[in-house]
């Protein structure tokens, strides 16, 4: 009887061990083969598809003058990874470098000085500055890195009040802002190109009931926010400095917006850039992302939002 129901107790392993009783170490040797075993949240490739790890990005980067790290505004990955080439990068550079923001704009840039500077309260900061809504777990982290480092940290994007002028009035809304006002912007008039793709591709979107009239204004609205930055850049940029600048992707994707204008504004300057892609497939890069920058950040399609 006893070595009946050892027998049973042995038949039972086998069965929970797997179909056909295949070992725990199989199941793991099959798991990794379809992915299971383990579920990277990224990867980093270059412009032209080749897989390469953080540091080889870093090492390229730090040889620039300016770094655009193009984001998706909600994607956690780009966030955190934003943080941890700022570290890396300022360990290279030193006091030499200057950090700046699409988040922030232009004419929040004292208050954000007597942030950093220690002049004013966090407190103050918040209730005063046009802190987008994700601040607290996007943006601070950058900020307070930058205060306790002592790193100059840039408002570099228009106003909002005047892209959404130029939004429903084209760039000749701008003609009657007083000189005070002309400040927070890029000299006008700016340099413009319609015919660059990606301001193109805008005039091609869904728009919300309601925006028809301002639809052909769209891609200006977009052109004087990418002069704006740029103009801001050059203006804080110092030589044999890097500047490091987190805007949305689609403002520096294909060397286009922000990075056009650099390149209108000042010749020669060394420019490298990140961009933000989702993909469901993380060992390849897509057609379709490819050369959208020169390192590509592919983050899983089913990656958690920030907000």
């Amino acid at each position: 009887m006893k070595k009946t129901v050892i027998a049973l107790l042995l038949i039972l392993a086998v069965q929970a061990s797997g179909v056909s009783g295949q070992s725990f170490e199989g199941r793991l040797k099959d798991d990794a083969r379809s992915g299971v075993a383990d579920k990277p949240a990224y990867r980093i490739f270059t412009s032209g598809g080749k897989m390469v790890d953080y540091q080889q990005m870093q090492a390229t980067l730090n040889q620039k003058d300016i770094v655009f790290f193009g984001e998706l505004h909600n994607n956690p990955i780009a966030h955190w990874l934003q943080l941890e080439l700022t570290v890396d990068l300022h360990r290279k550079q030193g006091d030499n470098m200057v950090l700046g923001a699409e988040m922030f704009e232009a004419d929040d840039q004292l208050i954000l000085n007597e942030y950093l500077n220690g002049t004013i309260r966090e407190k103050n900061f918040k209730e005063e500055a046009g802190l987008w809504s994700n601040y607290k777990t996007d943006y601070r982290p950058l900020v307070e890195y930058a205060r306790e480092n002592a790193l100059p940290f840039i408002a570099t994007n228009i106003p909002r009040r005047y892209a959404s002028l130029v939004a429903q009035s084209g760039f000749e809304g701008l003609e009657d802002l007083t000189e005070l006002a002309r400040e927070y912007i890029a000299p006008l008039p700016i340099p413009y190109d319609p015919d660059l793709p990606g301001y193109k591709n805008m005039l091609k979107m869904k728009h919300m009931p309601g925006m028809e009239r301002q639809a052909g204004n769209l891609p200006k609205a977009q052109a004087i926010k990418d002069a704006t930055m740029a103009h801001f850049i050059l203006e804080n940029w110092e030589e044999d400095g890097l500047f490091l600048h987190y805007n949305g992707t689609y403002h520096s994707n294909n060397k286009e917006g922000i990075v056009w204008y650099i390149r209108q504004y000042a010749e020669g300057l060394q420019v490298g850039t990140i961009a933000t892609v989702r993909q469901d497939q993380l060992d390849k890069l897509s057609d379709r992302n490819q050369g959208v920058a020169d390192f590509i950040l592919v983050v899983t399609g089913n990656m958690t939002k920030t907000h």
